[in-house]
């Protein structure tokens, strides 16, 4: 029990840490939000979601991502073929003057293969993701879990809920 109290204080600690530093940006790119859904441990696969706004007046393209937790990783868009809505990988997503492209479920989305370690809620990982023209930008990525809305005020409340328990050790 002592483990996971410490663990769900580490966890809202470092959310709350990384919620600061959530948005990153290279040149006009402005990358938003990057989070996955935490899986059971098991799963072989997981998909990374984020939203890319170019502020600037020239269009770029995001050619592919990597990331040291999983085998490989693909751009992937899912589309709606004979009835089936289905998942299939692209070469590249162009984010055009003054667009924002959003990575979301049933949408544009990171896979990652080969899974090195698995989600888990409160965890982040690194992605590099590579445009033709801003080059390799580095990203963390936080682990959200279905009860957590991304908000890191709620992850620490339902921590400090759980402080009141268990004091005697």
């Amino acid at each position: 029990m002592r483990l996971i109290h410490i663990g769900l204080l580490l966890g809202a600690a470092m959310l709350s840490a990384q919620s600061m530093a959530h948005d990153h940006t290279a040149g006009d790119l402005h990358i938003e939000h990057p989070w996955s859904r935490a899986l059971p441990p098991v799963a072989p696969t997981g998909a990374a979601y984020l939203s890319i706004e170019n502020r600037g007046q020239h269009s770029d393209r995001l050619l592919g991502a990597d990331t040291p937790i999983a085998g490989h990783a693909e751009l992937h868009e899912h589309v709606h073929e004979d009835g089936l809505m289905k998942m299939q990988q692209i070469d590249s997503i162009e984010i055009a003057p003054g667009e924002r492209v959003e990575f979301t479920p049933g949408g544009h989305h990171i896979m990652l293969f080969d899974l090195k370690q698995p989600l888990v809620a409160g965890s982040s990982y690194p992605v590099t993701l590579t445009f033709e023209q801003a080059g390799e930008v580095d990203i963390e990525v936080m682990v959200r879990g279905e009860e957590d809305k991304g908000q890191a005020g709620d992850a620490h409340h339902s921590t400090h809920e759980h402080e009141q328990h268990d004091h005697h050790h």
